[in-house]
């Protein structure tokens, strides 16, 4: 038994998710910790809301709550809604805990006793008009790299190139829209990355396995231009972690907070922590490799924007601590999911948003297209049509529609229990080692996190049993060798149990309700496919289901079409 800690990249704090945050982290996080599960491993699956920095005090400026009590009820809102799409966490933290900032003033404090911290004075953007200086993020304008006009002055969304505010063309406040806007002095510390920029490039390099995304991104960081730059880790913020050398004060900080992307990395310990402190368990033997950390396999989840500070950044924190902390073993990077002709956009309120996607359809539908349709070779594209072909055809035609004939012709038949009679023969034995290719196979795809592909595989599974069924025909066979047919039925009906077991990844709440039709909870993986297919023995009872997924209809499709096509308020 392995042990497996995984982390998706933390949902921001100002408001509900897109379809497109969900399928670039949360949703093959959850895939991933779920299938390990199923093979019998120990895992560990983190995630917590984001809640520093000045969004999160615009978002709760605009509802007139203090941005704590803000906070507070933003991450019972996204706890919820994770908790409806079936997002497996072991727990669901917050940046703004006692332990993270405990652990962020920590590992301040070592990096400033290990000479990785400097104080640099500064010239910042100060907006006069709205009276305050403005982090990178909240001044745009268009980014000297690739033109696009909407750029941060942190970094481009668009081409991910690391910015400063003053390398922007037509810099304005993304607050108020003012151009109004001088340089004042002002005192920051940095984390001296470029001081491991070598030690970092060894440890990318060591990644073989690690897909071309994020290798690619993690380099062109490195090396471009003067290659891997120090990083500002202070703001000139009111909301925070306040600025201390560990348990000390930092003089010449006073008043200032660590800089979001300083401490969010950081709550992936906290959260372990906070989940420690809420069950009993010990969570150092994850993080730590002097405490038992050193056989944990770490795993990633994030979109493309957020590679670079998970592969140099966090990493260059927890090396330049000089503590025995576990670094990632492998980082699963995904491009953008777009919509409709466009990108997805929480700030412009554009796409499907979480909440909304739940009032359309059960969470089953939204897992099983965002999945077999993941960005990870490219970008890929959100598209009404295909997303009613793909829930008909797939969940409602191949799985939906085997579960429903094979229950409904043995009750009409045979009764809700499962009939006795009859051997397999050459069709069934071809079917079972058919069925153990494509396990396997589904496996490897799993094992490789190659999410689309894993899809396929368990797509084909289900085709094999439809192929099956149908050549089978018991309807047909029942009337002149009835004992031959109740042996396909209640092969049939063991296959029902195979399938909920291998798509409980994917669908969830579609595998707990084929289980509960069938009066059966063994989970157990189908190392033996033979002995799988043998587990329901004749006399066990079923229930016929309610059908597992009705299909979206075209009057549907249409109204969801019209109704975003505009822009969520």
């Amino acid at each position: 038994m392995a042990r497996i800690l995984i982390t998706s990249a933390l949902p921001y704090i100002n408001g509900i998710k897109h379809l497109g945050n969900l399928v670039g982290s949360q949703l093959p996080a959850d895939l991933y910790a779920r299938y390990m599960r199923g093979r019998g491993h120990e895992v560990l699956f983190l995630c917590a809301t984001d809640e520093h920095g000045t969004p999160a005090e615009l978002a709760a400026a605009k509802t007139g709550e203090p941005v704590a009590d803000y906070c507070r009820r933003m991450h019972g809102v996204q706890e919820d809604i994770a908790r409806r799409f079936g997002l497996s966490f072991d727990h669901f933290g917050r940046s703004s805990s006692p332990q993270n900032h405990r652990l962020t003033q920590h590992f301040a404090g070592r990096l400033a006793d290990n000479g990785y911290i400097r104080e640099v004075s500064e010239r910042q953007v100060y907006s006069r008009a709205d009276g305050r200086f403005l982090p990178d993020r909240y001044i745009v304008g268009t980014c000297p790299n690739c033109g696009y006009e909407n750029a941060r002055g942190d970094q481009c969304e668009n081409c991910t190139k690391q910015l400063d505010p003053v390398d922007l063309i037509d810099p304005r406040s993304a607050i108020s829209g003012s151009t109004d806007l001088e340089v004042r002095e002002t005192k920051h510390l940095y984390l001296r990355q470029s001081a491991l920029r070598e030690e970092l490039d060894r440890w990318i390099d060591s990644k073989t396995d690690w897909p071309l995304l994020t290798t690619s991104i993690a380099k062109k960081w490195l090396h471009d231009g003067d290659g891997l730059q120090d990083r500002g880790i202070t703001r000139d913020l009111d909301w925070g972690i306040p600025v201390k050398r560990g348990d000390r004060d930092w003089p010449g900080m006073e008043g200032k907070v660590f800089y979001v992307w300083f401490d969010a990395p950081i709550e992936y310990i906290g959260c372990a922590a906070e989940w420690a402190e809420a069950t009993g368990n010990d969570w150092e033997r994850w993080w730590r490799t002097d405490r038992g950390a050193g056989d944990v396999r770490y795993v990633q989840f994030m979109g493309k924007d957020n590679v670079p500070f998970h592969t140099l950044s966090f990493p260059a924190t927890l090396i330049g601590s000089g503590e025995p902390w576990k670094l990632v073993d492998h980082l699963k990077s995904f491009n953008y999911l777009n919509f409709d002709g466009g990108q997805f956009s929480t700030s412009q309120g554009r796409g499907v948003f979480q909440d909304q996607a739940l009032e359309i359809l059960p969470a089953d539908y939204w897992r099983w297209w965002l999945l077999s349709h993941a960005p990870e070779g490219s970008d890929s594209e959100f598209t009404w049509e295909n997303f009613q072909v793909s829930a008909n055809k797939d969940l409602a035609d191949v799985l939906g529609n085997f579960v429903s004939r094979v229950t409904k012709f043995c009750r009409s038949r045979f009764g809700e229990t499962i009939p006795e009679g009859g051997t397999w023969g050459e069709a069934e034995q071809a079917l079972v080692e058919s069925l153990g290719a494509r396990i396997r196979a589904y496996e490897r795809q799993m094992e490789a996190m190659e999410v689309r592909k894993s899809a396929g595989e368990l797509r084909a599974i289900w085709v094999a049993g439809n192929e099956y069924l149908q050549s089978a025909a018991p309807w047909a066979v029942f009337k002149e060798d009835p004992a031959r047919a109740a042996m396909q039925v209640r092969l049939g009906l063991n296959l029902m149990r195979l399938y909920a077991v291998l798509s409980a990844p994917f669908l969830p709440d579609a595998a707990d309700r084929i289980l509960a039709a069938l009066g059966c909870d063994d989970r157990g993986w189908p190392d033996d496919v033979a002995g799988a297919l043998d587990t329901l023995a004749p006399g066990h009872a079923f229930t016929v289901p309610e059908p597992l997924f009705a299909k979206i209809t075209d009057e549907q499709r249409e109204d969801w079409q019209a109704r975003f096509s505009g822009r969520r308020d």
